[in-house]
Parts: structure tokens; C-alpha cells; sequence
């Protein structure tokens, strides 16, 4: 069994004294784990570094074998990412995410979204919304997508303002004002089709309303922790917009009416 494809860094691990077993999310064969024989040499740990973007050569006597990765490096990133606690906590959240979905299920258009993110994650006023929109997608690649596309309530496309904790729509700020203590806040830089920046108090709503879904559709059922990772990049995100001041803890899924 052969392969050849491209893939980005999500993580290596130790394996022997000279080995290293690579986590790779590629264009073609979705999240993909192999070994690296000598990956813990001065040649091969500058290459196999988080976020780094590689050409990959796979290699199994069966399709159900870990195989073995021969790495050549296309785009080094890590050097750039590292400079930023929002960056290697970001890139570390959304690796986590990742490990959601099936290995070695195709995902082309997550790869496409993560290299573009991975190019911008250094950048700390753009990387909450980039981060929140992935969140978005991996919900939706996990069956639980939201529908922020018009009112559940009226099919008013405007002013929306609001998500329904039970259905996961949109619901417009006149239909859903009796309800508003009862609603989780929809930013408005997440509505489709919008060009709106956010602000720091709007990534903090966007990662209140996904985290809420992942609790509920995800990490609950499974009986899994948030991934520590997304705490991490939540505090660098706020330490970047008000030093010295911490995140509004996001609530439980059970913590709200549903």
C-alpha cells in the first residue's frame, strides 16, 4: 500500500529512541497517523513541527497498519506560530477538534480552511473569529451543524440575533426578545454573508455558543473534557485584548434552558 499527498503538522510523539510516530491532517486521507523512521534527528525535528506543511510519502504492507511516513518539508510555519501563545494554542484547539472526526476520513475542505488559518493564526485580532469560524465547521462535519442562515421563528434574514439553545437556529431579536435570558447571543461577525470585524465581547459570545453546542452534542455524550488547549487560547486571546483580566467562563450545556 502506497500513497503520496500533502498534509499539515498536527502533532509526533516519541517512538523508540530514534522514531517518531507522526499526526498529520492531509488533503486527500484525512487525519492520518504514521511512523518516522530517525524523526527525532537534528535533519527531521526542524521538519515535523505543528503546523508545518509537508509533502508525505505513505507506505503499508496493509491498509490497516499504522505505515511509515517519509516527510519533506513544503512550508515551515512552526518558527512563526511559536512566536505566539495565541497562535500554538489556536493551532493546538483545532488539532483537538480534528481528533473528533474518524481517522482517515477526507475532509479537503477543513484542510483548505486550516492552511489558510495556519497562515493567519499569528495574526491575534484575526485568529478569535478564524478559531470560532472552525469551530463552526467541525460542528457541522460532526452532524450538529447550526443553522444561522434565517429567523426559526419568522424566516426573517435580518437582524438576527440570537440562537435557540433547543434547535440550534437563529432566531431574529423581535421574535426572540421574551426569550433573551433564555437565548444564547448569535455575534453578528458569524451571520452569513457578513463583513463585520468582531470585538473582543463578540469572540467571547462566539465561543460561549459554540462551546455550548460541543458540550451538548459532544463532549457530554462521549464523556469527554473540553480540550484544555481551548481554555489556553481563550486566556491568550483576552490576555492580547485586556491584559491582566481572564475570560468570562463559558457556561455548561445543562447551565442553560433549553
Amino acid at each position: 500500500m502506497e500513497w503520496r499527498d500533502e498534509g499539515i503538522i498536527l502533532g509526533t510523539r516519541k517512538h523508540g529512541e530514534t522514531s517518531a510516530i507522526l499526526e498529520v491532517m492531509t488533503r486527500a486521507h484525512g487525519r492520518h497517523l504514521g511512523l518516522v523512521r530517525g524523526g527525532r534527528s537534528r535533519k527531521q525535528q526542524p521538519v515535523l513541527q505543528p503546523g508545518n506543511r509537508v509533502d508525505l510519502l505513505w507506505r503499508a504492507r496493509l491498509d490497516e497498519h499504522l505505515g511509515t511516513f517519509q516527510a519533506e518539508a513544503i512550508e515551515m510555519n512552526a518558527a512563526r506560530l511559536m512566536d505566539s501563545a495565541v497562535a500554538i494554542y489556536g493551532l493546538q484547539t483545532m488539532a483537538a477538534h480534528l481528533r473528533l472526526l474518524p481517522e482517515r476520513d477526507a475532509h479537503d475542505g477543513l484542510y483548505e480552511t486550516l492552511a489558510v488559518m495556519i497562515a493567519h493564526l499569528d495574526d491575534a485580532d484575526a485568529a478569535g473569529e478564524l478559531v470560532a469560524r472552525f469551530e463552526l465547521l467541525i460542528l457541522d462535519e460532526l452532524g450538529f451543524g447550526l443553522d444561522l442562515s434565517q429567523c426559526a421563528a419568522t424566516g426573517a434574514r435580518q437582524d438576527l440575533a440570537y440562537v435557540s439553545p433547543k434547535s440550534g437556529r437563529a432566531v431574529s431579536r423581535q421574535a426572540g426578545a421574551p426569550w433573551r435570558d433564555k437565548m444564547l447571543v448569535l455575534p453578528a461577525f458569524l451571520q452569513r454573508g457578513s463583513s463585520l470585524r468582531a470585538d473582543p465581547a463578540a469572540i467571547e459570545d462566539a465561543f460561549r455558543l459554540t462551546g455550548f453546542f460541543f458540550s451538548r452534542h459532544v463532549y457530554e455524550p462521549r464523556g469527554i473534557e473540553a480540550p484544555g488547549a481551548r481554555a489556553g487560547f481563550l486566556a491568550a486571546l483576552r490576555k492580547h485584548h485586556a491584559p491582566g483580566k481572564t475570560l468570562i467562563e463559558e457556561p455548561a450545556a445543562g447551565e442553560i434552558t433549553r
